[in-house]
Parts: C-alpha cells; structure tokens; sequence
C-alpha cells in the first residue's frame, strides 16, 4: 500500500495553526472538568486545555465556533466558504486504506475493562444537563445492502463506563440503518470518531447524493481519507483521528432515558426514549487530543454547532437557489439564529419574479428555515448593516411579503408549542425589477 500522510488532516496539527493566528487561547494550568464549560461558554476563540480532570488529559473546545475557523480548515476565507464547499463536493475521493500498525488512531488499544468512558474528559456542558455528554462524535455506521459507510453527528450521553445514551430521534439515515436492525432483533455496529478535522465535521453535515460518505470526506479534505479496520467491529474509520470509540447499539431499540440536554437553538430539550451504546474498545493516538463542541447557550454565534449548522443550511439553500434562479450571488444563514432559521439571500435579478423564486426555493430547501431575506446583489448578506439598511428602505409588508403555513417543521423550534406543522416568511427586500439605477 502506498504511503500516506496520516498528520496533514490531523485535528493537533490545525489547533497548532489556530494559536499561532490568534484563534486559539492555551490553558496551560489543571482545570477541573466541572469548570470547563463556563470557559467555553461564549468565547470567541478556541480552547485548549493541557490537563483537565484527574486523569490531566489535553482537551480542546470551540474550534469550529467562528465562520473564520472553518474557512481556514477549507484554506478560504468567510465569503469564499460556501463556494469552496461546493467545488470540493463536487469532486469525490475514495478512501484509502491502511494497515492498523499504520494507523495512529490506533497507536492505543483499550478492551474489556480497560475500555473506561469514564476516565475520558468528558465534561457538564450546561447545568440541567442530565449527565456529562460526549458532544464531538462523529458516529460511522454502514449500511446493510449497500456496504456504503454512512458517517453523522450525534451527541453521547455517559451512562457508566461502558455504556451511553445515543439521540436517535430525528430523522437521519443512522436511525434507519438502526431501526433495521432492530426490526430483524440484531445489534448495530457503530464507531465513534472523537478528534477530527473541521473539514470531516463540515462534510458529515452536508447534504449529500446517495454515496459513501468516507468519499464525501475525501472530497471536502481534497484528499483520500485514510481508514482502518475497527478492533472489535467491521467499521473502518478515518486513521489519523484522535480517539475512536467501537461498540453497538442495543438492538432492544429506544428504550432508556435520555436527556435534558441543553440543545442547539437556546433552549433545553425534554428527556426522550432512546438506544443505549455499549462499548467495546477504546482507541486513541498516544499523544492523543479530546475533543468537544459547544451548544446552545445564548451566544449561539460563537458555537461550534451553531456555525456548522449554517453550512449545513447554506449548501441546501444553494441547491435548490441555483435551480430556481439565474444568478444567486451568495448565501448566508444567520449562526446567532442557530445556523438555519433565518437566511439572507442575494441575487442579480434577470427577470420578474426571481426574488419570490428564492425565497421559495429556499423554503422547501430544509424544514428548519423559517425566514428568508432576498437582497440585490449590492448588499452583502454577511453585513448586518447592509441588510439592516436594505429591510429598511426596499421593503413593503403589505407588498413584499410571502407567508405560508403546514410546512414540516423541526420539533425543537420552542416556538411551536408542540404542532407538527409550521409557518414560514419570506421578506422581498429587492427593488423591483426594472426600476433599479
């Protein structure tokens, strides 16, 4: 097998570069777990930790907590971030794979009762949480008839040493793959990868043609992923991660409590029935970096599943845009609304109607969208003064207003009151077509 560089896309190597920007403050001093999360709580930089808890592990948090952040992981700047993310979609890369003597994820194996979720940094991330979460696993699975790998993101909550909560409500592909196997009573293989790339994080959440998702990985990286054979499972992973956890989902099926878990629109969550994870190894580098993700909180802005949320929004924004309209100019979705329920659109108008075409295509682009702003392409989107100045003076409610109801909806959104069904707007803050200078 051809040699591959196993430290390029590693997650220590771009935390590196974040301290020497100024985008990555050090703590160097022991900090208690239970003190973690009042540090990261609206910090506008990354957090490294070098000795949290007893066990004096290195720890880092919001490295995808700014627009800015997650440009560099795509070598782009904040403007240039949906494009890039676009291009690089474009061009899939099939992973490679490599020997485990090969695979630095690996480096440490950990089985049976060495294999301890407890001895992890694993921190309270809000203070009615129902127990410390886990809340950078990239979760890989595979589905049955396709062999094709299929990788999200999930949180973790600790339940003991050896077992966990898993969200597996919404619907996704994993709860597919899962409930499969639950019809048929058999366990479901699951890794998860904690320490990635922002690169992996970013092409987990976007919405991608049917495919093996280890390619879409490739394809935002702009390289082959190298992967490994899991230890005690047939899963393969990216094998210059930081730690993988392997193990199974209870084929018993939403069965335990889970939650209150500080969610990511601001507000807590109800505890819900669902799967338990039980674990069956742990394996990490030997200098291995922990990772967690910031959520919810009121600077939702400054999060880091805040701001992957908006490109998750903004690529399927962009979807249905470039088939609905001659020349979208660019696409922001708001992170301090969590990354998807307000999106600002800009276009270059080339016929009647366009700006009312947006904000339609941007409605049926995901069901978490509720207000669409559509701008000419004078205003920059990322601008809340432009925008702010545009709403103000090209804007009638009695006359640029799109209002409908029924449409699916997210059930986290606080403000539905517990309906299935909901509302969106839409805000025609163009000129109107022919009368511009």
């Amino acid at each position: 097998m051809a040699a591959i560089d196993t430290e390029r896309f590693r997650l220590r190597r771009f935390v590196e570069r974040l301290v020497q920007l100024g985008e990555c403050e050090v703590h160097d001093q022991p900090i208690d777990l239970i003190d973690v999360g009042a540090v990261l709580d609206g910090n506008p930089r990354a957090t490294w930790f070098k000795a949290v808890g007893p066990e004096k592990a290195e720890l880092i948090g919001n490295v995808m907590g700014s627009r800015k952040r997650l440009a560099l992981a795509l070598d782009t700047d904040e403007g240039g971030l949906l494009p890039a993310i676009t291009e690089r979609l474009a061009k899939p890369h099939k992973p490679v794979k490599v020997q485990a003597a090969d695979a630095p994820v690996q480096q440490v194996v950990l089985k049976g009762e060495a294999a301890d979720l407890c001895a992890l940094p694993v921190h309270l991330q809000h203070g009615e949480d129902g127990a410390p979460y886990i809340s950078a696993g990239l979760d890989v699975m595979k589905f049955r008839d396709s062999g094709h790998t299929n990788i999200g993101c999930r949180r973790i909550m600790l339940r003991g040493p050896r077992t966990a909560g898993i969200d597996m409500i919404a619907p996704s592909d994993a709860r597919a793959i899962f409930l499969d196997a639950v019809a048929k009573g058999e366990k479901t293989p699951v890794a998860y990868v904690v320490g990635s790339t922002p690169c992996d994080f970013m092409a987990a959440v976007c919405m991608n043609p049917p495919m093996d998702e280890l390619e879409v990985l490739g394809a935002l990286r702009g390289a082959p992923v190298p992967i490994v054979k899991c230890v005690t499972n047939d899963i393969y992973v990216p094998a210059d991660a930081e730690y993988v956890l392997e193990g199974y989902l209870d084929p018993k099926g939403h069965t335990e409590p889970e939650g209150p878990y500080g969610e990511y629109v601001g507000y807590y969550g109800v505890v819900k029935k669902n799967p338990v994870f039980h674990l069956t190894a742990i394996t990490h580098r030997k200098d291995a970096l922990f990772q967690t993700v910031t959520i919810g909180g009121k600077q939702l802005g400054r999060t880091d599943t805040a701001q992957l949320t908006t490109v998750k929004t903004e690529s399927a924004a962009w979807a249905g845009l470039v088939t609905a309209v001659r020349e979208p100019v660019a696409c922001f979705a708001t992170p301090s609304s969590g990354g998807m329920y307000n999106v600002r659109v800009s276009i270059r108008q080339r016929v009647p109607g366009e700006a009312r075409n947006a904000i339609a295509a941007v409605f049926g682009s995901m069901a978490e969208c509720k207000q669409v702003f559509v701008f000419d392409d004078d205003i920059d989107v990322f601008s809340d003064e432009q925008c702010d100045w545009a709403l103000a003076t090209r804007y009638q409610g009695d006359r640029d207003t799109i209002q409908a109801s029924g449409f699916r909806v997210v059930p986290l959104d606080p403000s539905l009151g517990g309906q299935r069904t909901g509302a969106k707007i839409g805000f025609d803050c163009t000129i109107p077509f022919g009368k511009r200078q």
